[in-house]
């Protein structure tokens, strides 16, 4: 029994350590959308996107890529499409995150990156589907390494559809399923 009681008081420490998971609330032009944060699973993406947070990068950007069946990707770019500057990417941490049980499921939400598994900046998207093709499979190559989850949306689901069923067009060849009319994320701060 004593075992069991050892287990139980070191498991209860490491969860009064950890304290409340960060949450933060995107104040979007179609609605709000509350996020909460796995800095256990993944703490250098968690630290990095609460950076940005509390320089109010996301403010005034807009959500750029919208496929329904797949994910709302936002965080980069202007209403006018200029790409906002940001700071030094930083290493996926998907193999750590899926380890902790995180996939690419509907209301997760990961890091964007280009083809280097390793590029990842401020740009996020959320899961508006379950995407097990995202998750981290091995280290072997740039397809395999995955897509970082470091959260999940909590509270307003109903606006992330809202915004994956808008009308989107691809008549700028650089901006692929662009909202015809932008959806602004007009503010992010961290609540929590």
């Amino acid at each position: 029994m004593r075992p069991l009681i050892a287990a139980f008081l070191s498991f209860a420490a490491m969860a009064l350590s950890a304290g409340p998971k960060p949450q933060v609330k995107l104040t979007t032009s179609m609605g709000v959308i509350v996020m909460e944060l796995e800095p256990q699973a993944a703490p250098r993406t968690v630290e990095n996107f609460l950076k940005y947070v509390k320089k109010g990068h996301y403010n005034g950007t807009i959500f750029h890529r919208v496929i329904s069946d797949f994910m709302i990707q936002g965080g980069g770019y202007v209403d006018y499409l200029g790409k906002k500057r940001t700071d030094a990417s930083i290493p996926n941490e998907a193999d750590r995150a899926l380890a902790a049980g995180l996939k690419n499921k509907r209301g997760t939400v990961a890091m964007a990156r280009t083809p280097d598994p390793h590029s990842a900046t401020a740009e996020f998207f959320i899961n508006v589907v379950d995407n097990p093709k995202l998750d981290f499979k091995s280290k072997a190559n740039a397809t395999t390494w995955g897509y970082c989850v470091f959260g999940r949306v909590i509270k307003g689901m109903d606006v992330v559809d809202r915004i994956r069923a808008v009308k989107t067009s691809n008549k700028r060849s650089d901006f692929l399923n662009l909202p015809v009319k932008p959806v602004l994320i007009k503010e992010a701060v961290q609540i929590q």
